[in-house]
């Protein structure tokens, strides 16, 4: 079996040299342009699947769905897993699991593969998106924890960029059945490849977290106690966050899915529309560095609701939206929502309630997501179905944005923390 150390015990010296926790964060980076970049290229792939297959536009968009559900289990698992073997096992086996899925997806003939291919498998590659790698950064990083975990969900941004892109020039030249077989094989041998370099924590080699050399006598931000599993689900503070967490999935996936069809729905060319994924991953970018740097200074949950703020107005614009430069307004405003979001997780959870089981809450916070995963690109399919439009759909998810814009105006601190609040 392949794993990493479940405890280590630092030294208080060590030999000077480049702090190896730069390089668990550049693997963090390559795997998340892999993960991310992959799987959000699902909405390039959809009216080219359901027009081959006849399929509605909520049966199609219920793989994503299916995938959601599966993804929100997993993540269950690989926290548990990352706390007790590290990330190297947990990205081995989802990045096999996804590229797999991927890969099958080339051969999917009836509406059942496309939710075991797309739903199960790619759904448990998912779990690798977030907890294994921004669980591994927390751990290795304390004063420039956001920061750092910012640097490494840019390559989620870089990979919204560019992946879409490929898959949609692959579909124009060998069709969309190669396109997934090409891609399902790059996306197995990039993530195992950068899992073989991570490591659970900085004491595996006999440091500790920022490369320092001696535990400093009053460390910033870092809380005073550390809750079990149990303990942080028992908190006000985990259940107004989850509402958060479910409010943002559901809009979220909803864009995902749906944004490139309502876009070409409107007369916009398929590349163009492509092209509104590309400025997302650019403006995630933005918003995944800039707000996640930003909260080491003005704390995670403040950096959340401006994170938020733009989310709500984003899905305001897009009830609007029927020019190409509006799409890519309304694509920079969602895009820096999104990639702060994601990005801002791990440091949020980390200061509410600690290191020690990290992993395992943020397997929950995710699974609760999921149901607004599952609920999101279904209804709004159904939706479209029924009306013919997804004005509906959006209107739906802008009011959670507000609900979850309101949560984390309530939200306190857990009153077990130093630090900014």
């Amino acid at each position: 079996m392949i794993s990493d150390e479940r405890v280590s015990t630092p030294a208080v010296a060590a030999k000077p040299g480049l702090f190896y926790g730069y390089a668990v964060v550049g693997a963090g980076f390559v795997a998340s342009v892999f993960i991310i970049g992959s799987y959000l290229s699902f909405g390039v792939f959809f009216k080219p699947l359901s027009a081959e297959f006849g399929w509605t536009r909520a049966t199609t968009s219920a793989a994503m769905s299916v995938a959601a559900l599966v993804m929100g289990f997993a993540n269950i698992a690989a926290g548990r897993l990352t706390d007790r073997y590290g990330p190297r096992l947990v990205l081995i086996l989802c990045g096999l699991s996804m590229g797999l899925g991927i890969f099958l997806m080339s051969r999917v003939n009836a509406l059942w593969q496309l939710y075991l291919f797309y739903g199960v498998l790619v759904g448990i590659g998912m779990s690798a998106a977030d907890v294994p790698i921004i669980a591994t950064v927390a751990r290795w990083f304390v004063k420039r924890r956001g920061m750092m975990t910012g640097i490494t969900k840019v390559g989620a941004g870089i990979g919204i960029m560019v992946v879409p892109l490929l898959a949609t020039w692959l579909i124009s030249s060998y069709g969309w059945r190669d396109a997934y077989a090409i891609t399902g094989i790059i996306v197995s041998v990039g993530i195992v490849s950068v899992a073989l370099l991570f490591k659970r924590d900085p004491g595996q080699i006999g440091k500790l977290p920022d490369g320092v050399t001696e535990v400093p006598v009053t460390p910033s931000g870092v809380i005073a106690r550390q809750f079990s599993i149990r303990e942080a689900i028992a908190t006000r503070q985990f259940r107004l966050f989850s509402v958060t967490w479910f409010s943002f999935m559901f809009g979220s996936q909803v864009i995902t899915v749906h944004i490139v069809p309502h876009a070409t729905d409107l007369g916009i060319t398929a590349t163009v529309a492509a092209s509104i994924i590309t400025v997302i991953g650019a403006a995630s970018i933005v918003g995944r560095f800039g707000l996640s740097s930003l909260s080491d200074v003005i704390g995670p949950r403040v950096a959340y609701m401006i994170a938020f703020t733009l989310l709500t107005a984003g899905l305001l614009l897009v009830q609007f939206t029927r020019e190409v430069w509006m799409f890519y307004l309304f694509a920079v405003l969602y895009g820096a929502a999104h990639g702060a979001s994601f990005t801002l997780l791990s440091p949020m959870i980390a200061r509410l309630f600690g290191l020690a089981a990290l992993g395992a809450i943020l397997g929950v916070i995710l699974f609760v997501g999921t149901f607004g995963s599952l609920i999101g690109p279904m209804l709004a399919g159904w939706i479209f179905d029924i009306m013919g439009n997804y004005q509906l759909a959006f209107w739906i998810s802008l009011g959670l944005s507000g609900v979850g814009l309101f949560m984390l105006f309530l939200l306190k601190p857990t009153g077990k923390e130093g630090g900014k609040k």
